[in-house]
């Protein structure tokens, strides 16, 4: 007998981490430091809540069904200031609007596999796209990243079989936090091109990258869209992750395909989600910078106070947008140690193992912190309780 769709896949980790939390009190004094989920927490700013409450009363059109593909204005302007950013050409009609980036990625797939296809991974990987993956009957072929968790071209040109349909990466990286190099990403696009499958890059957390001006230099090739499919989410940028919007730039004739899939899954995209977003495009770009700096300067407070662990045998494997992701010294797999830290010392983080899959090793060593909710202040203290872990 088969199984269904949802038995081929894991339970979601989030969510699961979440049960740790479950019966257990926390001292007064060591209040729970929750650095499990790469999201804000924090509502919108004021001026976009307002704006939002504004289009709620005055605009009729947003609560009513829109285009499958989304907002025309949002499409437009995502397209101008991609266009802008990258020092390439995309067009409206190249961009098609989603509710949250994990659609994006689903209907991508949708319009790319068939069952028994491959998609080749990094592993550690973002456990949502294996999870979509296994669902979709599509086989996912890890890829381990080298020095400094960067993926390398090479290693990934000798897992291509003729069932391969695309390689996925996630830059920055979750849940390295590692930002991939211009170089790395212009050679699996050449890889992807050569063997003529589809590069599915996810830029999830492209507003909080360290590096002044465009990461990469793939949308200044005039033909990007025989091979690029670039993925984004609004969640992270204005704080929208209840209102699930996100974006696939890809060719036309893939977008064809995707409205298939979206028309028959959520019809259109979250209407005053999709007007907040355009709203925060057009008004919000000194706040948005704003909120760069912070998540830099969180990030430097990561790596000046990670000598406080190093100094107890722990790595700092890879430091970047919301994530830190460490190699622990302890003799316990990494499943077994991040439950025991809610109630030894009030700290749920995610193992290393729910990024990994079960036959490939190193998860059972790393733990995946998302610093995007704690200030400089948090993580001295996070660091603390970890440090004086003796197991």
């Amino acid at each position: 007998m088969t199984q269904p769709r949802t038995a081929t896949t894991f339970a979601p980790p989030v969510m699961e981490a979440r049960r740790w939390l479950n019966n257990v009190d926390h001292p007064a004094d060591r209040p729970l430091l929750n650095v499990s989920q790469a999201a804000p927490v924090d509502p919108p700013p004021a001026p976009l809540r307002q704006a939002m409450a504004d289009i709620v009363l005055n605009d009729p059109d947003a609560h009513l069904y829109g285009p499958v593909l989304g907002l025309p204005a949002l499409r437009g302007e995502v397209a101008a200031q991609w266009s802008r950013a990258y020092s390439g050409i995309v067009t409206s009609s190249q961009v098609a609007i989603t509710s949250g980036c994990n659609q994006a990625f689903a209907a991508t797939i949708a319009t790319l596999c068939a069952e028994g296809d491959e998609v080749i991974i990094p592993v550690p990987y973002y456990f949502n796209h294996r999870m979509w993956l296994d669902m979709s009957g599509v086989k996912t072929v890890p890829l381990q990243v080298g020095s400094g968790m960067i993926p390398d071209p090479d290693v990934a040109a000798a897992l291509i079989t003729s069932k391969t349909r695309a390689i996925a990466l996630v830059s920055p990286n979750n849940p390295c936090g590692v930002e991939y190099p211009a170089e790395t990403m212009r050679a699996f696009m050449n890889l992807a091109r050569q063997h003529k499958i589809a590069l599915i890059v996810d830029e999830t957390y492209r507003d909080f990258d360290s590096r002044i001006g465009a990461p990469h230099d793939l949308f200044t090739d005039p033909d990007w869209h025989d091979t690029l499919i670039q993925l984004y989410s609004f969640s992270k940028a204005y704080r929208l992750t209840g209102h699930r919007v996100g974006a696939v730039i890809a060719c036309d004739s893939r977008l064809a395909e995707i409205e298939k899939f979206l028309d028959t899954v959520t019809i259109c995209p979250n209407q005053l989600g999709q007007r907040a977003a355009l709203w925060g495009m057009q008004h919000l770009r000194a706040w948005l910078a704003d909120e760069r700096l912070e998540i830099l300067n969180r990030r430097a407070a990561i790596t000046d106070h990670f000598p406080t662990l190093s100094a107890q045998g722990w790595a700092l494997l890879g430091c970047g947008a919301y994530f830190a992701y460490m190699k622990h010294p302890f003799s316990m797999s990494s499943a077994e140690l991040a439950p025991r830290l809610v109630h030894d010392v009030s700290v749920l983080l995610l193992p290393g193992t729910m990024f990994m899959p079960a036959d490939v090793s190193g998860g059972e060593t790393q733990l995946r912190i998302a610093f995007a909710n704690i200030d400089s202040a948090g993580v001295k203290m996070l660091f603390d309780r970890l440090s004086n872990l003796r197991y």
